[in-house]
């Protein structure tokens, strides 16, 4: 049919990756240890213990957590640790940081566990669009793991994508 439309997107060999679908589920959380304190800025270990062994950690069960401090607080590296020892056997992940950290994280651990073979050779585009908040850094991953395999690589949406990546013909295997 010579005025036939034909979708030219849904015809190619173009292979799309959406961080959104790889967002892992679950509620984020945030635990800011100024709570734990002496005035806020100080950690007096005896009392700093106590406080910890009655605060209710149930309240994070199953949840991803990110351990801060809202205060100019010095903070003794064991702190977070005497803190993550309670979370452990109760929470889904623990860092500390911020929740944007943490999702950087999280995806980190998505994106190195993923099979690249799939787009090999293949032109790829990175989706833009996420319902959830991804990191840039997720996606500055993402394009390196892609860089060594993808034949191109693009960022947006397939009608309105930006080029960042494509093989020299000599480099192609």
């Amino acid at each position: 049919m010579e005025g036939e439309i034909k979708n030219r997107v849904a015809n190619s060999k173009l292979v799309t990756i959406d961080l959104d679908t790889l967002y892992p589920k679950g509620d984020r959380i945030t635990i800011d240890i100024s709570q734990w304190l002496f005035q806020g800025l100080i950690v007096r270990e005896k009392e700093f213990r106590v406080q910890l062994k009655e605060h209710n950690w149930e309240q994070y069960k199953d949840k991803y957590v990110a351990l801060y401090c809202s205060t100019d607080a010095i903070i003794p590296g064991w702190a977070y640790l005497l803190i993550t020892t309670h979370l452990q056997s109760i929470a889904k992940y623990i860092t500390q940081g911020t929740i944007e950290e943490l999702d950087s994280l999280l995806l980190s651990e998505v994106i190195h566990a993923m099979d690249f073979s799939e787009f090999e050779n293949k032109p790829v585009i990175i989706n833009g669009c996420s319902n959830h908040p991804i990191p840039e850094s997720s996606y500055l991953l993402l394009l390196q793991k892609l860089m060594p395999i993808a034949r191109s690589i693009m960022y947006g949406e397939a009608c309105s994508s930006v080029p960042l990546f494509k093989r020299s013909v000599k480099n192609r295997a």
